[in-house]
């Protein structure tokens, strides 16, 4: 473990890329956020804080520690930023029922704020900001809601978690990094 004394014993950043499952292991010999870890974040029982699924890269966090971890994922406690594209025309009516919620076999699923930041072909960029993580939150929401133009349901076709409350993704993608104990700090003061 190639740690500084400035480092974070508690806390590690992973950009996961598409395609890594976030699981200790696979059944089915899929390749998992693991892989592109030192093998002693396995053997010492760092475990993921919270989730992202197959097809979502971004912002992941490891912890030793289970207080921290369920601080950070503890529902209203952490506000979590995404980028999303969506295929098919976002309009403002989706981003008030975003906003608004809907429900599902999960619950009330919703966004705190959700900002229209770019437009492709027919696709919209989004940027998405919750503070609870129900399994597949941002996907399930999305797709509960129809294109107006064709009728089908809008589906998130890129998503990446770019922030987990006060810590900023700043890895490339596959690559890792300790916290330091200031990003450490700063993170857990501001857990409501």
């Amino acid at each position: 473990m190639n740690s500084t004394m400035n480092d974070s014993k508690i806390l590690l950043a992973l950009n996961k890329p598409k395609g890594y499952l976030v699981t200790r292991s696979d059944d089915l010999g899929r390749k998992t956020v693991y892989d592109l870890l030192p093998d002693w974040v396995f053997d010492d029982g760092w475990m993921p804080i919270g989730r992202l699924d197959l097809e979502s890269k971004g912002l992941l966090l490891f912890t030793t520690d289970g207080k921290t971890g369920n601080k950070l994922t503890r529902p209203g406690s952490c506000i979590k930023i995404y980028e999303i594209w969506v295929r098919g025309h976002v309009t403002d009516e989706h981003i008030a029922q975003a906003l608004k919620g809907v429900e599902s076999k999960h619950g009330l699923l919703k966004a705190l704020v959700v900002e229209k930041i770019g437009i492709g072909g027919a696709k919209t960029k989004l940027r998405i900001q919750i503070d609870e993580g129900k399994n597949r939150h941002i996907r399930r929401l999305f797709g509960a809601l129809k294109d107006p133009k064709f009728g089908s349901p809008l589906k998130v076709v890129s998503l990446s978690r770019i922030s987990i409350g006060s810590f900023k993704l700043n890895i490339e993608s596959g690559k890792w990094r300790f916290l330091s104990i200031e990003e450490e700090r700063t993170l857990i003061q501001n857990l409501v």
